[in-house]
């Protein structure tokens, strides 16, 4: 097996470019999936790729860099837009996950069930992408074609996720069911950000995973929101504002039960979000 840890961007391309490899940001989801199968020939480890590493605020866009772990998101003094991501880092797996798993490998396995896509996606997030072409940008709802699918062509590798700045008075927020509280893959799982003006939602943005193929926007919701009070939200939200969903039954819940439980939760949510004007 060839294993290839470069310090710089520029190498972990031209390793790229000699033949397909598994890129590793922190391998917590790749390993365990080979299950009984041989590790891959060629293994791509970007974990001391310093162009990779930190948080920080460009003019209008924040640039998560594609090594940064739920830890650092953790750690990391963001505003309040950022809030639900930080909720969301709390239950990805075990502190030791936290440590070592990064946000651009929570989308890049683009797991239905992934807890950094709905907020991700409430945060109008893109991915830089490095390629033999140079650089490219995709938004994140463009990048997840479908389960364990995305966009990423030969020799390419994720470099940042970019989230525009929200600016005023702004709640971020994130809810999952699972069977328990902690370890555990979500059954249905809810993202949502709300500006406010003068006590009423100027914009609403309201995501859902791990009840379709990809996590998605659910837009009409969004715009029923808008002009209402706090007090006013959770009565807005119809079974019809969740058609375009497609939950599935599987071993964790039955497509009916998760099609109650993300009404509830988002219900829940929206509730929660009226106390932090």
């Amino acid at each position: 097996m060839s294993y290839f840890r470069p310090d710089d961007l520029e190498a972990a391309l031209g390793y790229l470019a000699e033949g397909p490899a598994q890129v590793l940001a922190g391998g917590t989801d790749v390993y365990p999936a080979l299950g009984d199968r041989p590790a891959p020939e060629r293994v791509l480890d970007l974990t001391r790729v310093a162009a990779l590493k930190g948080i920080l605020r460009d003019g209008p866009t924040w640039r998560i860099g594609a090594g940064v772990t739920w830890a650092d998101v953790l750690r990391a003094g963001l505003p309040p837009m950022f809030d639900g991501l930080k909720v969301a880092a709390r239950q990805v797996g075990s502190v030791q996950i936290q440590t070592t798993a990064t946000l651009a490998g929570n989308i890049c396995n683009a797991s239905p069930a992934a807890d950094g896509v709905p907020v991700l996606l409430t945060l109008d997030a893109s991915v830089e992408i490095a390629g033999p072409s140079g650089i490219r940008v995709v938004p994140l709802a463009g990048f997840i074609t479908g389960p364990r699918r995305t966009t990423l062509a030969a020799g390419e590798i994720v470099t940042a996720i970019l989230v525009p700045a929200v600016e005023g008075q702004v709640w971020s927020g994130f809810e999952k069911l699972g069977a328990r509280a902690y370890l555990v893959i979500s059954i249905a799982s809810v993202a949502g950000l709300i500006l406010w003006d003068g006590g009423k939602v100027a914009e609403a943005r309201l995501a859902v995973g791990a009840c379709s193929p990809v996590p998605v926007r659910l837009p009409a919701l969004e715009a029923a929101l808008v002009g209402l009070p706090a007090g006013a939200l959770t009565g807005t939200v119809k079974d019809d504002h969740f058609a375009g969903l497609a939950p599935i039954d599987d071993v964790r819940a039955t497509g009916a039960y998760r099609s109650s439980a993300v009404t509830t939760l988002v219900r829940r949510m929206l509730d929660g979000c009226g106390t932090r004007i």
